[in-house]
C-alpha cells in the first residue's frame, strides 16, 4: 500500500480559502496534484480569494492544481468535475470534504433559506461528493494507492449545550460526521479510508472573522489543520485507527511528536486561545 501523498489525486471542495487551502497547499508540498471544486471564480470584497488565486497558491507550493467552478449542490455538476479531474489527473485517491456553511442563530432567527443552505452544503454536499468520487476510489484501493476521505466535521457529542445555540448548524455538521460514521464501515472492505478531522482550538479564518467575539489573539492558524491532514492521509483503512476516527488536530500532532504549538498560534505568544466548538 502506498502510503506516500506524492503523485495522489486529491479532490477539495470549498477550497478556495482558509482551511481547505491550507490542506491543499500543504499536500501540494508534498507532490500531491490538486482539484479545487469552489463556487468562488470572482472575488467578494467580505471573502478574500477565488478559485484562481487558489489554484496559484497551490502551484507556488509545488503542486499541479485544477481549478473548477461548481456547485456541490448539484449533483450532475459535481459529477462531471469528479470526473473530469480523474481524467485530468489519471486518477483519484483523496477526497477532501471541506465545503460547508455556518450560520450561529437559535431557532427563530434562522430563516429557513439558511437552513436549506447549511444542510444543502454542509450534508447533501457531502454525501454526494463521496457518491460521486467513490467509483474512482475504488479504483485507487484495487491499485493500491490508499484511497481516503477526509471530513472537516466535529466528533458527535451529544451534548445539549452544542444543540441549543444553534441547533440548525449542529445537524448539519453532524450530518457530516453521520457520514464518517457511516462510510467508514460501509467502504473499509474495499480499501477506503474514510476520517474526520476537526480542530482544538479557534481556527482564525474569514469564516471566523464574521462571528462576534473571535479575534486574532483567540486563534492559531490553518496550518495546523494541514499538518495533521497529512498525517491522517498517511495511514491504511487496515491500519487499527485507521478509519472511523474523529481526529482532533492538536492530538494527531502529539501523537506524531510535535510538542510545541506556539509557531501555530495567529497572535505568537498569545495565551487566551479558546477552544471550537463542540469539544467539551
Amino acid at each position: 500500500m502506498d502510503r506516500s501523498l506524492s503523485g495522489k489525486n486529491v479532490f477539495v471542495t470549498g477550497g478556495s480559502r482558509g482551511i481547505g487551502l491550507a490542506i491543499a497547499c500543504r499536500l501540494a508540498q508534498e507532490g500531491a496534484n490538486i482539484t479545487i471544486a469552489a463556487k468562488t471564480a470572482e472575488p467578494n470584497p467580505k471573502l478574500p480569494g477565488t478559485l484562481y488565486t487558489a489554484a496559484a497558491a497551490i502551484e507556488a507550493a509545488g503542486g499541479r492544481c485544477l481549478p473548477i467552478q461548481v456547485d456541490i449542490r448539484d449533483e450532475l455538476a459535481l459529477q462531471a468535475a469528479v470526473n473530469r479531474s480523474a481524467e485530468h489527473f489519471n486518477g483519484l485517491d483523496v477526497l477532501i470534504n471541506n465545503a460547508s456553511a455556518i450560520h450561529l442563530t437559535p431557532t427563530d432567527m434562522t430563516p429557513m433559506k439558511r437552513f436549506d443552505l447549511m444542510f444543502g452544503v454542509n450534508v447533501r454536499g457531502t454525501y454526494a461528493s463521496t457518491q460521486a468520487c467513490l467509483s474512482h476510489l475504488r479504483a485507487s484501493g484495487k491499485a493500491g494507492r490508499n484511497p481516503h476521505v477526509l471530513n472537516l466535521s466535529p466528533p458527535l457529542n451529544l451534548n445539549p449545550n452544542w444543540f441549543a445555540p444553534h441547533v440548525a448548524y449542529t445537524m448539519a455538521k453532524y450530518g457530516m460526521s453521520m457520514c464518517v460514521l457511516g462510510h467508514a464501515r460501509e467502504f473499509k472492505h474495499q480499501g477506503i479510508a474514510v476520517n474526520a478531522l476537526w480542530p482544538q482550538t479557534a481556527i482564525y479564518t474569514a469564516a471566523m472573522q464574521m462571528i462576534p467575539g473571535v479575534l486574532p489573539e483567540h486563534c492559531r492558524e490553518p496550518a495546523i489543520m494541514a499538518d495533521a491532514a497529512v498525517h491522517i492521509l498517511q495511514r491504511t483503512a487496515s491500519d487499527p485507527d485507521g478509519t472511523g476516527q474523529f481526529f482532533i488536530d492538536e492530538a494527531v500532532l502529539r501523537q506524531a511528536g510535535v510538542s510545541n504549538f506556539d509557531h501555530y498560534a495567529t497572535v505568537p505568544g498569545s495565551q487566551q486561545i479558546q477552544r471550537d466548538f463542540f469539544l467539551d
